[in-house]
C-alpha cells in the first residue's frame, strides 16, 4: 500500500538516504567487532591459528589437562605490550571515527525529512541537512574504504610489524600463512551503501533546487495582484 501511493513512493524516497546510512552504520558496527581482521596460521603444537581482532587477538590453545589434551578459546586484548603496527593503528582510528560520524548523518538526514513535512518548508535549511549528510557521510565512507584497504594490502602484499607481547603462546617466526578473510567484502559493502547513501541526498539537493527555482520562476511571471 506505501508503494501504491504517491505519498507513499516519495516518502520512501526522501528515506533512502537515512535508511542507506543506518544500514552503514550497522555494518560499521559489525565490521569494528569483527574478530577475523587478520588470520594466521602457524607450525606450532600448542597454537596453530591467530585472529586479529581490531582490540583483540583469539586463537585455540591446546592444553594438557589430566593427561586429556583440550582446545580452550583465548582472547587477548591488542594493548601496549604488542608491537602495533602503523596500518593497524589506522585501522582503528579511521573505523572509530567513521562510526562516530554515522550518528550526524542520521541525526542531518531525519532533520530534512521533518522540515519537508512542514507546512511551510524551509528549504534553504533542508538543502543545509543535506549537504551536512551528503559530506559527512562520504568522508566516513572514505575512512572505512582506507582502514579496510591498508589492513589488507599491508596484510597480504607488504610487510606488516605487527608482532606479539614476549609472553605470546606462539612466535611470529612460526608463521607460515596468512589467510583471506570477510572483512574486506564487508569493507567494501559498508563503502559502498554509504556511496548510495550520497547520491540519494544529492539528488534530493538537486531536487530541491529544481522546484525552487520553477516557484521562484513562476513566482515571477505571476506576481501576486493587489486586491
Amino acid at each position: 500500500l506505501i508503494f501504491r501511493s504517491p505519498n507513499g513512493k516519495e516518502c520512501i524516497l526522501k528515506l533512502s538516504g537515512f535508511l542507506s546510512s543506518l544500514s552503514a552504520l550497522m555494518f560499521e558496527v559489525v565490521i569494528a567487532s569483527y574478530p577475523y581482521w587478520r588470520l594466521w596460521e602457524f607450525d606450532d603444537n600448542v597454537v596453530q591459528f591467530v585472529s586479529f581482532g581490531l582490540w583483540e587477538a583469539h586463537y585455540l590453545q591446546k592444553l594438557n589437562v589430566s593427561g586429556t589434551i583440550t582446545k580452550m578459546l583465548v582472547h587477548t586484548p591488542i594493548n601496549s605490550t604488542w608491537t602495533i603496527s602503523p596500518e593497524f593503528q589506522y585501522a582503528q582510528n579511521l573505523i572509530v571515527w567513521a562510526i562516530l560520524m554515522k550518528p550526524v548523518v542520521l541525526v542531518f538526514s531525519a532533520m530534512a525529512f521533518k522540515i519537508s513535512y512542514m507546512k511551510h518548508p524551509f528549504v534553504e535549511l533542508q538543502i543545509f541537512c543535506y549537504k551536512v549528510s551528503a559530506l559527512v557521510l562520504c568522508v566516513s565512507s572514505v575512512f572505512t574504504f582506507v582502514s579496510v584497504i591498508s589492513n589488507h594490502v599491508v596484510d597480504h602484499y607488504g610487510q606488516t610489524t605487527l608482532d606479539f607481547p614476549p609472553d605470546f603462546p606462539v612466535k611470529k617466526e612460526a608463521l607460515i600463512s596468512k589467510h583471506y578473510t570477510a572483512v574486506f567484502p564487508l569493507g567494501i559493502l559498508t563503502t559502498t551503501m554509504s556511496l548510495f547513501g550520497v547520491i540519494f541526498f544529492i539528488s534530493e539537493i538537486i531536487s530541491l533546487k529544481s522546484h525552487s527555482n520553477v516557484k521562484a520562476k513562476c513566482a515571477t511571471k505571476f506576481p501576486k495582484e493587489d486586491v
